[in-house]
């Protein structure tokens, strides 16, 4: 397969671009801006699987009347540290950002805020809402379902989601610790952008629909991802189903709409929450443990043939600095895709040099 030529698109128009074309699609401007900033995030820390190419899968999910783009999700309280937010079958991004904002709230004054969301939709990237409680000072746990994709160990049929696991910290002086990873081998969206970008994968990513190792992404999606570590990423999976799904009255048990699939409402819930981080101790020594153990791991004894140690988060963090100076990768299929949704609202197409 003949490689594609890439382009460097600049960030902030990037998310201009984006965010036309949802207000556009009849999203509202403040909603339309949370969605085009989260997905550009994922654009700039090189999690381009979960990023702005997202757009037209998104765009005919509102065009089959399956995602509402202009519903205000509802939150209510529960208890003074619980809350729960229905999504309304608006954008996942929008009703998780209310949801963390209250978790943050509910945590400044009480210590922790738990947030339960229904109804919801595909919410991209976890470690956005990572970085929107460590931009609030906060630690936090990020949980959602998904649609179905791995068997459970010992099954051979689609059932749990490739559901991300994440959490962070704010450090002090050194970089915040974001844990953000999927229970199987390789994230499903890595498979979606190998297919668009005409590329193989790594053996042993995924089985095809005969139950055979492939490279064929199109048979890879035919059949099941493979779980990270046998039955412990099928149990991690379980585990964000029943708190994302079961907990929050939301889709579960292999019933979440995958969002690449226009035909009903993907009924996705997520679990947030947000802690305080000097419950314990002042604020400054917290920070100074945080710096002391990102120290403790990046400076550990290297094995052979390793340059450098990375805490977690820290790649991405380094992507995201070289992606705002130079600008975000994007193949010519993937600006095709975008000006395609551009043309159809009337938005000034993507401009390359």
């Amino acid at each position: 397969m003949s490689e594609q030529t890439v382009h460097k698109i600049n960030p902030q128009e990037l998310e201009t671009f984006v965010r036309k074309i949802l207000i556009g699609n009849n999203v509202p401007e403040e909603n339309a801006s949370i969605v085009a900033r989260c997905l550009v995030q994922a654009d700039l820390r090189g999690v381009d699987t979960h990023g702005s190419n997202r757009i037209p899968s998104y765009m005919q999910r509102i065009r089959q009347q399956v995602l509402d783009p202009s519903a205000s999700p509802e939150l209510k309280q529960v208890t003074p540290i619980v809350a729960q937010v229905d999504g309304k079958n608006t954008f996942g991004f929008v009703a998780a950002h209310l949801g963390m904002q209250r978790a943050i709230e509910m945590a400044q004054e009480f210590g922790v805020g738990v947030v339960s969301v229904k109804h919801s939709n595909h919410f991209g990237m976890s470690a956005w809402l990572v970085q929107q409680a460590i931009d609030a000072g906060m630690l936090s746990l990020v949980f959602t379902n998904s649609s179905p994709a791995l068997p459970v160990w010992g099954g051979k049929d689609k059932l749990m989601g490739v559901s991300p696991i994440a959490c962070g910290a704010p450090a002090g002086k050194e970089r915040p610790f974001i844990l953000d990873m999927a229970p199987s081998i390789a994230a499903r969206g890595k498979i979606y952008k190998a297919l668009r970008r005409g590329e193989k994968i790594p053996t042993g990513w995924a089985l095809d629909g005969e139950g055979n190792m492939t490279d064929d992404p199109a048979r890879a999606l035919e059949g099941v991802m493979l779980p990270m570590g046998g039955p412990k990423g099928s149990a991690l999976s379980i585990m964000m189903d029943v708190f994302s799904g079961v907990l929050s009255g939301s889709a579960f048990a292999g019933h979440v709409t995958n969002p690449y699939d226009p035909s009903k409402p993907a009924d996705v819930g997520h679990f947030l929450m947000a802690i305080k981080p000097d419950l314990f101790m002042s604020l400054e020594d917290f920070k100074s443990r945080m710096d002391y153990l990102y120290q403790r791991v990046v400076g550990s004894e290297k094995m052979a043939g390793v340059e450098r140690i990375y805490y977690p988060g820290e790649i991405e963090q380094i992507t995201n600095e070289m992606r705002l100076e130079n600008g975000i990768p994007f193949t010519e299929a993937e600006i095709v895709n975008l000006n395609r949704e551009a043309e159809m609202v009337g938005v000034e197409q993507l401009k390359v040099d």
